[in-house]
């Protein structure tokens, strides 16, 4: 968490905000969140102006015209847009002034990230070795067919690793397993191609639903505007241990995959 829908929410935020505007300062109020913070941000960014923002996986790329500012929220972190003078709290780290507009950033677990790419930002190290965009045209029921052939990993796991497909954590994961009626424990390299189909399908129809939601308020997240999601209304699995499943009533049960908790019906996901 934060994860692909909140994300892409965040960026579709800030954009009317901020994009063609000129920074004017930028304050750094610690040295490092999960990588050091370059020190010489302020002096690299003054002047510059916002040419746009995009994303990718779940960095947030701010395009300037000598460099890209790529940002990642980590587990706790949030942009929010604040007035200039308003005071900065425990936790808010780095400001980018626009004039009379500011992007703070707030990370409480400090595993967020902020950094610098003065060149080609597809051949950056965090960049480069992201796999495929979840709401693209190139996912499709055949690409994770191909994908998937002689993996025995999970296929909960693999839908989260970054290298394959992006953007897709703990929660959407489960979520859509559940709509594809997919056990999470099924080995990937076990999945027929229909299976494959029908899961793409529920993947993008969850993060769909999320991004139409406002995406996922759990502990951290809001909006650049300060207001929460309301996705987490609509889970059917995640989160829900004990709890009825909303389809077939049987007891919702967790386990742990990967070391992270993952939810299921027993008798829906098969």
């Amino acid at each position: 968490m934060p994860e692909l829908p909140e994300v892409e929410i965040t960026r579709r935020g800030l954009l009317p905000a901020l994009v063609q505007r000129k920074v004017s300062a930028v304050s750094l109020r610690c040295t490092a969140l999960r990588y050091p913070l370059p020190s010489a941000l302020p002096r690299l960014l003054a002047g510059q102006v916002l040419r746009g923002i995009d994303r990718r996986g779940k960095y947030l790329l701010f395009r300037f015209d000598r460099g890209v500012l790529i940002v990642h929220l980590g587990m706790s972190g949030s942009l929010r847009i604040v007035p200039p003078g308003e005071a900065a709290r425990a936790h808010d780290h780095v400001d980018v002034a626009f004039g009379d507009t500011v992007l703070r950033m707030r990370d409480p677990r400090r595993f967020g990230a902020v950094l610098w790419e003065p060149g080609d930002i597809a051949a950056n190290r965090l960049i480069a070795p992201l796999g495929i965009e979840p709401l693209g045209e190139d996912f499709t029921g055949e690409w994770l067919h191909a994908a998937t052939r002689g993996r025995n990993a999970a296929i909960k796991l693999v839908l989260m690793d970054s290298h394959i497909v992006v953007g897709v954590g703990n929660i959407y994961a489960s979520e859509s397993l559940f709509r594809a009626r997919i056990d999470p424990r099924t080995p990937a390299g076990r999945l027929a191609r229909t299976r494959c189909v029908r899961l793409v399908a529920a993947v993008q129809e969850t993060l769909r639903a999320a991004l139409s939601a406002g995406g996922s308020s759990l502990r951290d997240f809001v909006h650049s505007d300060g207001s929460p999601g309301a996705f987490q209304q609509h889970y059917f699995v995640y989160g829900r241990e004990g709890a009825s499943c909303h389809v077939c009533g049987k007891t919702v049960r967790s386990l742990r995959l990967g070391q992270r908790s993952t939810f299921h019906c027993p008798r829906c996901q098969r």
